[in-house]
């Protein structure tokens, strides 16, 4: 989202023509979800995507032919054999688009407020007129933009907001999903979550490209200042180097903010995990083998660190996927902290437990058939390397 509104915002002030493709509302299985943006520019060329295929191809075809003087306009597709034969999109679902031509710096105001809001990352909601039979007076494709306090920020081609958008607008406190109600679509754009990587080695690395790209901030903390570089993580928001014990206190980390801890070994693993356990983060995770976390747990134990704070750590940390190189590693990390952000911490254990019940069958299973007993303490983050061993020298 942050990219595409850049771009927007730069070709609408240069004075150059563009069409802001919304895709609004989606019903059943689609291949993009409501809140997908494409923009299409007058060479035909696009940037972003609302799905692919004869769908898009087609929007795409609209738009250019919306430069010659058309006004915004609402389409709807539904995705049966007259759309995506060969595309393979027969999903059964519908689609509901808004092409929105933009000429001569028209919204310029409405969609730098937009891209501010987006890029401050505490979230936006917009609110566009689907249905105009069911709200008189305002056109069709009607936006307005509020604010993470839900202020209204900014509208276009509408006059007069009616007390059903006050009324149904989404507290973003809730993360909702995209929905429409009363003849309007709800998107909101939801707050970003910060993502602290203590430890600069190669799954530290691996997470931060791969987290980015989920559009989570990224900071990354380590006591080397050879690792914890921009060349290494272009796309940190901080980088932040020193000794973990003056560094990680004076961080000001909340509750939207996730943190894990992949150092080099085992000992700035606990050190970190002992600055860190009591501090209100959203999610804090560390790598290693069961009996590594047995240990160190031990040891923060008799530090005085709490039960009920060493509960609270997901350790070890990422989906279980039998990861085995450094890229599966970040997946299985990142698929957890995306899951984290989307669904909720509590829904996140319920899951895992579910896996581990299952996966501890099939090992059964296996371990009935071949004879060996499948009961180990290693865990997938380090199976490959042994029970006692971390990605070393430089996790």
């Amino acid at each position: 989202m942050r990219n595409i509104l850049r771009t927007l915002t730069e070709f609408i002030r240069s004075g150059r023509d563009v069409v802001a493709c919304s895709l609004i509302e989606t019903r059943g299985s689609t291949p993009q979800k409501a809140g997908a943006w494409m923009l299409v520019f007058p060479d035909g060329s696009q940037c972003g995507t609302l799905g692919g295929g004869c769908v898009e191809a087609e929007v795409r075809q609209r738009a250019l032919r919306s430069l010659d003087g058309g006004g915004p306009e609402l389409i709807s597709f539904q995705l049966d054999d007259n759309y995506g034969w060969d595309d393979g999109l027969i999903c059964g679902g519908r689609m509901v688009m808004l092409i929105e031509p933009l000429r001569n710096r028209d919204g310029l105001d409405y969609f730098e407020k937009f891209r501010d809001l987006v890029e401050k990352g505490n979230g936006c909601t917009e609110a566009i007129v689907v249905d105009p039979d069911r709200l008189p007076g305002i056109a069709e494709g009607g936006r307005v933009l509020f604010d993470s306090q839900n202020e209204i920020s900014d509208r276009r081609r509408v006059e007069e907001i009616p007390p059903l958008i006050f009324g149904e607008l989404p507290s973003l406190s809730d993360r909702p999903r995209p929905g429409s109600r009363g003849g309007v679509a709800f998107l909101p754009v939801l707050p970003r979550c910060r993502l602290l990587i203590v430890g600069a080695g190669h799954v530290g690395q691996a997470v931060a490209e791969l987290a980015a790209r989920a559009d989570f901030d990224i900071w990354v903390a380590d006591d080397r200042d050879r690792y914890a570089s921009e060349d290494r993580f272009p796309t940190a928001e901080r980088l932040i180097v020193g000794d973990l014990a003056k560094t990680l206190p004076s961080l000001d980390l909340d509750s939207r903010t996730l943190a894990i801890i992949v150092t080099r070994g085992h000992s700035h693993d606990e050190e970190a995990l002992f600055l860190l356990a009591d501090r209100p983060v959203r999610y804090l995770g560390m790598i290693g083998s069961k009996r590594k976390i047995r240990l160190i747990f031990d040891d923060l134990l008799a530090a005085g660190i709490s039960q009920f704070a060493l509960d609270r750590v997901h350790a070890p940390l990422g989906i279980d996927i039998g990861s085995q190189t450094v890229p599966e590693i970040a997946i299985s990390i990142v698929a957890e902290l995306i899951a984290v952000r989307n669904l909720g911490e509590a829904e996140v254990r319920v899951q895992r437990s579910g896996f581990r019940v299952q996966e501890s069958r099939v090992r059964s299973r296996k371990s009935e058939v071949s004879g060996v007993d499948a009961r180990d303490d290693s865990v997938h983050m380090s199976r490959a390397l042994g029970p006692d061993v971390t990605l070393n020298p430089e996790t």
